[in-house]
């Protein structure tokens, strides 16, 4: 009888300790943000469109400028790969401790080809202070992923690069 009620007590211990430590982890790591896709450009796949580029194709770059009246971030991702037919693009976007996350998707990859495009996202609800900005991209493979840190506080306007080799980058 008594080796039933420590089990019980342990048991009803450990679930009052985890739903607190839930509870606690939760409140740090939620702010009310909001993203979207508000616009692509074409496949950038014709010579046309690659000489009149100003930003080279083996480079992914983010240029975002931040507007401290309304808290919105606006990233404008440049080449970022997709499937010459993607169907519709989007993207979602969370928020994780001080971590903006930022999940590219296609709908679909009906083609045998991937090309660049450039996506327009916003994201609504930003604090003026500190973030790290992820991309989640779906032809990454293992190259250098697009991660950094941006102090809005500090400046309201940058943009970061990371070099791109592997089709459909640096063609």
């Amino acid at each position: 009888m008594k080796i039933r009620f420590n089990f019980l007590t342990a048991i009803l211990m450990t679930g009052i300790l985890s739903f607190s430590c839930d509870y606690e982890n939760e409140s740090q790591q939620q702010q009310d943000i909001r993203g979207q896709l508000t616009g692509h450009s074409e496949c950038k796949s014709s010579m046309a469109l690659r000489n009149t580029e100003e930003t080279a194709d083996s480079l992914s770059c983010v240029e975002y400028s931040y507007d401290e009246a309304s808290n919105r971030l606006t990233l404008h991702h440049i080449n970022a790969g997709f499937n010459c037919c993607p169907g519709n693009l989007s993207c979602a976007v969370t928020m994780r401790n001080d971590t903006i996350l930022i999940a590219e998707s296609e709908e679909h990859y009906l083609c045998n080809c991937d090309c660049l495009y450039d996506l327009d996202i916003e994201v609504n609800g930003v604090e003026n202070r500190k973030y790290l900005i992820k991309f989640s991209e779906p032809y990454l493979g293992d190259q250098e992923p697009l991660i950094f840190e941006a102090d809005l506080s500090a400046s309201a306007t940058g943009s970061y690069c990371v070099a791109r080799f592997q089709y459909p980058w640096g063609t």
